[in-house]
């Protein structure tokens, strides 16, 4: 078990961005709090000794992206029908790059995970692959084609 103090400099420094993975691949505020306490309580309760820092945080990355597999295969998931399906939402103003996130968002969960690392974590492929058990071409093709996806999404050129 770890100390608070360890526990709560790990949740300073990592927070956003097990929120931001998990809003990619649940697209839901509720469901990503409930993975976020879910994360760093595993992270709490594990007597995994890392190595350093970037092994710490490619651990909580591993950690939230199977929390939110492991959520989007429940039972309970794949037989309800949420309720903003039954309720008319009031709309939300429409934050700036809407269509670039919608279309991320929009891939399928292999491209948008490394899209994410990518773009978002900074990582490169090799460091991608380890992180997802991939081999480094695998990463490369992927990146490709979720680019030209997104290039054919968004329409033409103008996004790199």
């Amino acid at each position: 078990m770890r100390s608070e103090q360890e526990t709560n400099r790990a949740i300073e420094q990592y927070s956003d961005m097990v929120r931001r993975l998990c809003m990619i691949h649940l697209k839901n505020y509720h469901d990503t709090q409930d993975i976020f306490q879910t994360v760093f309580l595993k992270y709490v309760l594990s007597s995994v000794a890392f190595e350093n820092e970037e092994h710490e945080k490619a651990w909580l990355i591993r950690i939230t992206i199977n929390a939110c597999k492991d959520l989007l295969k429940s039972f309970f998931r794949t037989h309800v029908v949420p309720i903003e399906e039954l309720i008319e939402a009031p709309a939300l103003p429409e934050p700036r790059h809407t269509e670039v996130l919608e279309a991320v968002l929009s891939l399928p969960p292999k491209y948008r995970n490394v899209v994410y690392l990518h773009f978002y974590e900074g990582y490169t492929a090799p460091e991608i692959g380890k992180i997802l058990g991939k081999n480094v071409n695998t990463v490369y093709t992927r990146l490709t084609r979720s680019k030209n996806m997104l290039r054919e999404k968004l329409g033409g050129e103008g996004y790199e």
